[in-house]
């Protein structure tokens, strides 16, 4: 009887922690760049909390979204040792797990999205046309209106979000009940980051062009800096929306091949996601200290 028991219990032990052989390169690739948003991501983003205090030259709104993303950022990198776990291994914390913590990466994600899309906005409005039409509308109005969007945005995750079995192995995953729901919630996600990304790419061509035409900002740490703004935005989101758009073909187009060619990608396209939570405190954070950034010297942004 122990020997049966303890036999039976080590197949089971086997089909929940497969050995590396049987892990998917897609699967190791997710891992590897994950954990390394946890070790530089969350580090960085607790020093950017604890330096806040030099953000005193910040106007009051500016403080209060860069603390928004930098929280929002720092929520999302925390659950990724579950996540880790569950590429490596199975999912093996149950479906109401599932739906929480995907609904809290999606909504920290979405939170820093539209935190970047606002900054950039507010930066575009002081430096081009020197008003401060946000900070008007005042700092809580600002961010209880941007919880409001990432909440509703992130509302999907809680009702698609399953566990499936595959290949004896558990995870957590989205699951839809039709084509047609799969493809409108892609293109929702699509649309969301199409706008986000021109919005941020506008307001920050339209800054440099601005700061450019005063000699006294010819300065080329200002040119690194929305240089590095605009191209570390595209390079880390532009594949995950690559991949939706891929999908939603796959799909209209029943293709197979194509559609497997996504879903083996997918995880791999949104763990670089994660990579950019780890670059923006010091792309946004660590740039806005006084003695870094040229256009302290005649406004605060």
């Amino acid at each position: 009887y122990t020997h049966t028991h303890t036999h039976t219990h080590m197949n089971k032990r086997s089909a929940e922690q497969p050995s590396p052989v049987s892990w998917e390169p897609s699967s190791l690739v997710t891992a590897v760049v994950l954990c390394f948003c946890v070790l530089l991501g969350v580090p960085g983003n607790i020093a950017v909390i604890i330096l806040r205090s030099h953000w005193q030259h910040l106007s009051s709104l500016s403080q209060s979204l860069m603390l928004n993303l930098t929280v929002s950022d720092l929520l999302c990198l925390i659950t990724l040792p579950l996540w880790i776990y569950s590429f490596l291994y199975n999912w093996i914390f149950g479906v109401l797990t599932c739906k929480l913590l995907a609904y809290l990466v999606y909504f920290s994600l979405y939170s820093s999205l539209l935190t970047v899309t606002m900054l950039s906005i507010q930066r575009y409005l002081l430096v081009v046309y020197l008003q401060r039409y946000l900070d008007h509308i005042g700092k809580w109005r600002v961010l209880v209106l941007l919880w409001l969007i990432a909440m509703s945005l992130s509302i999907p995750a809680l009702v698609h979000e399953q566990l499936t079995t595959e290949q004896n192995r558990t995870q957590c995953h989205k699951k839809y009940s039709s084509d047609t729901q799969q493809v409108a919630v892609l293109l929702t996600e699509f649309l969301i980051g199409c706008v986000s990304c021109f919005v941020v790419a506008f307001a920050y061509i339209s800054l440099y062009r601005k700061v450019n035409q005063v000699a006294f900002f010819n300065n080329p740490l200002t040119t690194k800096l929305v240089t590095s703004l605009i191209v570390t935005f595209f390079v880390l989101w532009i594949p995950y929306h690559t991949i939706n758009v891929i999908c939603v073909s796959a799909i209209l187009l029943k293709n197979n091949h194509m559609l497997k060619i996504c879903r083996d990608s997918s995880n791999i396209a949104a763990a670089l996601i994660f990579v950019n939570s780890c670059l923006n405190p010091l792309l946004y954070a660590f740039a806005s200290v006084k003695k870094n950034l040229p256009l302290q010297n005649t406004c605060q942004i």
